[in-house]
Order: C-alpha cells, then sequence, then structure tokens
C-alpha cells in the first residue's frame, strides 16, 4: 500500500515543481536568452496548455496499456524536456521545452489520481488526497528558496537540471517500486472476476461526478486566481515589500499545509458533506472579508485574515471533492482523472483570461470567484450527494 503512496505523491509533485523551482532566474533567463520576462511569463500558459492536451489522451491510454507505462512515459518527457531546457539559447526552444515539461507532467499526474481510485476506498482516498494537497502547498513555498540556494552556486541551467534530475527519479520509482494497479491486469486486486461493472456501463454523466468536476474547477480557479492576483494586492494596494510578500505567501502557505493534514483527523470525525461544506463557506467568509477590509479600510489584519480563509477553504475541502468524483469510477478512473485536470486547469486559465479582457480590478476578479464559486459549490453539495451504494472496489475488495 505504501509503495503506491509513495510513487503517487512524487508523481504529483513534478507538476507545482516545474511551475515554482524556475521562477526566481527568470532574470537571469531573460538575460541569456534575449527575451523580455514578460514573454518568459508566458510559459506558464504554454506549461498549463502542454499539461491540458495531454490529459485529454493520457487518462484513455492508462485505462488501456496500464498506470504503469503512461507514468513511465510522462517521467521520461519530463526529464528529456528539461534537460534541454538548461541549453536552449533562445526563447521559442524554452517555451517549446515548456510544453513538453507540461506533456511530462500532465501524464503523471493524471496517472496518481488514478493510482489512488485503485488502490484505496473512499474514506482513505479522501484523506490521503487531502495530505497530497499539504504536500503540494509546500512546494510553492520551498521551491523559490531552493532555486535561491541553487543559483547562488550555479547557473540558471542548474535549475532545469535540478527538475531533469527530479524526473529521472520519478521514472526509475515508476520502473523499480510501482507495480501495476489497473483492474483486470497481473497483480491488480480487482480482477475480472470480482469487477461487477462493464467499462462501458460506467458513464461520466452521473450528477455527482459533473457536480463534483464543477466544484474541483471552480476551487482550483479561486487558489490559481489568489495566487495570480496576490502580488497586486500585497505589494500594491497594503503597499507590502517584496519581503513581506514573501513571508505574507509562506504563512498562507503554511495554513494551507496545516488545515490539508489536520483534514484527515477531521474526516474521523465529521463527514464528508460537512467539511465541504464547511470549505465553501469559508470561500464566500473570505470574499466578506476581503470586500470590508480593502474597500472599506478595516486594516491589513482583516485582508490576511481573508486569505487564511481562502487557503483554508481550498485545502478542507478540494481532496474531498476529488475523491467523491473518483469514487464513480473503477474501470476508467484514469479518464475520469483526465476530466478533473483538464477541467480545472481550462476553467482557470479562462476565468483569469476573461477577467483580464474584462478588466475587472485584481480585487474584484478574486472576490467574484470566491463569493461565485463558494455558492454554486454548496448549492451542489446540498443537491448531489454520494450514493449509498457502495463502489466496484469496495465490492471487489469486501469480505465475502
Amino acid at each position: 500500500m505504501y509503495r503506491f503512496l509513495f510513487c503517487s505523491f512524487a508523481l504529483v509533485l513534478l507538476y507545482p515543481t516545474a511551475i515554482d523551482l524556475y521562477l526566481v532566474g527568470l532574470p537571469q533567463i531573460a538575460a541569456d536568452l534575449n527575451a523580455s520576462e514578460a514573454q518568459l511569463h508566458v510559459a506558464f500558459s504554454i506549461y498549463l496548455a502542454g499539461m491540458a492536451t495531454t490529459m485529454l489522451f493520457a487518462g484513455k491510454f492508462a485505462d488501456k496499456v496500464g498506470r504503469k507505462p503512461v507514468a513511465i512515459f510522462g517521467a521520461i518527457v519530463f526529464a528529456i524536456s528539461s534537460m534541454f531546457g538548461g541549453i536552449v539559447t533562445s526563447a521559442e526552444p524554452f517555451l517549446a521545452v515548456r510544453f513538453f515539461q507540461g506533456v511530462g507532467a500532465g501524464s503523471c499526474y493524471v496517472v496518481a489520481f488514478a493510482i489512488l481510485r485503485d488502490v484505496l476506498d473512499d474514506q482513505k482516498r479522501a484523506k490521503v488526497l487531502s495530505m497530497m494537497n499539504g504536500i503540494t502547498c509546500i512546494v510553492p513555498v520551498l521551491a523559490p528558496v531552493i532555486g535561491h540556494l541553487i543559483m547562488t552556486v550555479y547557473p540558471w541551467p542548474s535549475l532545469f537540471t535540478t527538475m531533469a534530475s527530479m524526473g529521472v527519479v520519478v521514472c526509475l520509482l515508476s520502473v523499480l517500486v510501482l507495480r501495476e494497479t489497473k483492474p483486470n491486469s497481473v497483480g491488480s486486486k480487482v480482477t475480472k472476476a470480482s469487477v461487477s461493472q462493464s467499462t462501458s456501463t460506467e458513464t461520466f454523466k452521473e450528477h455527482l461526478f459533473i457536480s463534483r468536476v464543477i466544484m474541483t474547477s471552480l476551487g482550483v480557479t479561486a487558489i490559481l486566481t489568489y495566487v495570480n492576483v496576490s502580488p497586486m494586492l500585497i505589494m500594491t494596494e497594503l503597499g507590502f515589500d517584496r519581503g513581506q510578500y514573501s513571508y505574507t505567501m509562506a504563512l498562507t502557505a503554511l495554513v494551507s499545509m496545516l488545515v490539508s493534514f489536520s483534514a484527515p483527523f477531521a474526516l474521523n470525525v465529521f463527514k464528508q458533506k460537512s467539511l465541504m461544506l464547511t470549505s465553501q463557506t469559508c470561500f464566500v467568509i473570505a470574499a466578506i472579508l476581503l470586500l470590508a477590509s480593502i474597500d472599506g479600510g478595516l486594516g491589513h489584519y482583516v485582508t490576511l485574515l481573508g486569505f487564511a480563509f481562502v487557503c483554508g477553504g481550498f485545502s478542507l475541502g478540494f481532496g474531498v471533492a476529488m475523491s467523491q468524483a473518483l469514487s464513480c469510477y473503477s474501470q476508467r478512473a484514469g479518464v475520469a482523472s483526465s476530466i478533473l485536470g483538464v477541467s480545472q486547469v481550462c476553467t482557470s486559465a479562462l476565468f483569469i483570461w476573461l477577467m483580464g479582457v474584462i478588466g475587472l480590478s485584481a480585487l474584484n476578479m478574486l472576490v467574484f470567484i470566491l463569493a461565485a464559486g463558494g455558492v454554486i459549490s454548496i448549492a451542489l453539495i446540498l443537491w448531489v450527494g454520494p450514493s449509498q451504494v457502495k463502489s466496484d472496489y469496495e465490492e471487489a475488495t469486501s469480505p465475502s
């Protein structure tokens, strides 16, 4: 069991690391590649495009050929593209590198969730996904620090060498440690004889799945909007300098981590529905606090409290919602993971782009997605709940 958890965590970590590790080197990268920092910031969108494109296909391949081959493929692509990232000499190849890094990270991301669906029941999966969310919250804080330490000794290509090394480690784990978990495969706990529901009967029209896709997409959009507009809100609206900004982001990441690691214990006491309702209520409270603090002049501490509610709300409910979405599928968990990932990435990118076109201010953009997302998600939680019927996995693994 622990081998699957360890490998899944490693597979997921490639995604945030490739976003945050190289940011500290942007000025030097821009200078060496004769590109503006604004041009290189496009690399973030290119990276997400690579992830979204891959997720459309990776899940289906994972359901057909297995989780392990797709994980190995993703890790190899990530490692090779990262190595090229350190030797490019202009902006165009650099953007291509970022796209293929997204391809590799997207493949590994989808497989990680499919593996957890294969080996864990609903309650354990909700706890593990909450903990996984806590670990990914550490990366945005640690990665820039590690990147800075690396660049005090080595030039910026070493950042991509570090990412390539991570890809190699994940590849070795996928080859040597990870075992195939796809249902009906050799060594899988769920065999043909024990699976009662065929692939053809698992559709993606289930109300529970659709509702959780919407909820998780709104949640990811809220947290990415927060990350995207936080520099403007903290340094422009609040007047903080770069050091204070970094300190503030570190504290909010700490809140995310603590809540994420506390969620598994909360699930032993409270129902999943209660935790999800609480998480969405936190979003609504955050919207009210932010609007009142900045527009109403209530002070910096109220604004920071609003940021804490944003991070805490996301960390409390995201893992549970993801677990419930995947609970509908045993034979098509890979495709389900792909749909979730693509929806989350595309919804976030579309919202941020659309708000930019409209010209909505950073504060109003964040308040809008927090309030609207929170209200919509609360309605979905109250309207659609998990079926009382056991999943295929539980039926297959429960004592007869």
